[in-house]
């Protein structure tokens, strides 16, 4: 069986494609952003690069960064056309199925050569893209366009099933599945309760992502709740950087910023996630945030929006995490972290159904099977 799965570089499309390794499928990809050279991380798969440029001009990359206008200028003739490229492929390979991560990105890009073809089309939505599709710039015909021609869908939660339904997709659901094909969990990286001292902050601040709400809310915190406390905020945009910078109290705390452009490794993420008391995360839309999963799996106690409903399907309110009702109220999130910080009682609690219910339902080793037989079931119906 051959694959052609379409995706930007991605930490998480990566790990999904890894549970495929030893499945004995010729598995292809092609970059839609055709950004850097191969990845290491998949160097099993054959992988579609270097089609976007039809010349890699000597200093190419000196003037992209001193003359980005000139640069802009310069590629509107130096690029292929990316549904020719990707004609180019699905020429060359001729895979048995397509799969595609993420609407906007990888699917809009490739719709008009998949509307000319009968390939069974798999469609795996990520994050904002079925529940924020009109801010995120795709118009009701777009999608209308898009849903008709896929095959099958796969999401990361619930709610994004019954929205797309909703909206016109009315072919085959395969089910729901982390955007990672799920977590591996190191459960020696597991600390107690008593041995946790890290508030765990992820750093978005792009629009959709609202961390500089959370440090406006972390500065009115008790500073009792903070003493001994290390912060750590990770991915984080150069706007929360300067935000500490320019704060009498939050300059005063110990946080340590993982810049949005400097990758952090997912093993030492975990780590921090398995010696946090808490994490938390604020934006105004989402999917299953696989970040929340991995947190909940090495037991910090979650603080984290409910977009659409889509974080209730993990946490119950009170139980096992805080859910925050509105991003934009620096008081409610300030609540949420005193009351976290109080009850030593509830993130134990927490902590010990959430490291059971992850490993019971979004383990890797549990659910690579099921991702194997999805195209197992595709290629089934095709024949």
């Amino acid at each position: 069986m051959k694959l052609l799965m379409v995706a930007i570089p991605n930490h998480h499309f990566f790990q999904w494609v890894n549970q495929l390794k030893d499945s004995g499928y010729d598995v292809y990809w092609f970059d839609v952003t055709d950004g850097g050279p191969k990845s290491p991380k998949v160097d099993w798969v054959i992988q579609i690069k270097g089609w976007k440029l039809k010349w890699d001009f000597p200093f190419r990359s000196t003037i992209k960064s001193k003359f980005p206008k000139l640069y802009k200028i310069i590629q509107k003739s130096n690029e292929n056309n990316i549904e020719k490229a990707f004609k180019n492929a699905l020429n060359s390979i001729k895979p048995d199925i397509v799969h595609c991560f993420e609407m906007q990105l990888s699917g809009l890009p490739i719709l008009p050569i998949m509307e000319q073809n009968t390939i069974p089309l798999i469609y795996s939505s990520w994050g904002s893209d079925v529940y924020y599709f009109k801010q995120l710039g795709v118009s009701k015909h777009q999608l209308d366009r898009f849903y008709k021609r896929v095959n099958y869908l796969i999401t990361d939660c619930k709610r994004d099933y019954n929205l797309a339904t909703k909206n016109g997709f009315k072919n085959q659901f395969l089910g729901v599945f982390p955007g990672n094909g799920g977590l591996t969990i190191d459960t020696t990286k597991i600390k107690l309760v008593t041995e946790r001292n890290t508030i765990l902050i992820k750093g978005y601040d792009d629009g959709v992502g609202k961390a500089s709400i959370v440090l406006e809310a972390l500065a009115l915190v008790s500073k009792r709740l903070l003493l001994n406390k290390k912060i750590v905020i990770y991915s984080a945009d150069d706007c929360i950087q300067q935000q500490i910078i320019t704060s009498k109290i939050l300059s005063k705390l110990q946080i340590k910023v993982y810049s949005r452009y400097h990758f952090i490794q997912n093993k030492k993420l975990l780590e921090l996630m398995g010696t946090s008391s808490i994490y938390i995360a604020n934006s105004i839309s989402d999917g299953m945030p696989n970040a929340l999963l991995e947190a909940m799996s090495m037991g910090a106690f979650p603080i984290q929006t409910n977009p659409g409903n889509v974080t209730e399907e993990v946490i119950e309110h009170n139980k096992n995490g805080f859910l925050i009702d509105a991003p934009l109220n620096v008081n409610e999130i300030v609540q949420h972290i005193e009351n976290a910080l109080n009850d030593d009682a509830l993130r134990q609690q927490a902590q010990d159904f959430n490291t059971n219910f992850m490993q019971a339902h979004y383990n890797r080793a549990t659910l690579q099977p099921s991702i194997d037989n999805l195209y197992i079931t595709v290629y089934a119906e095709m024949n």
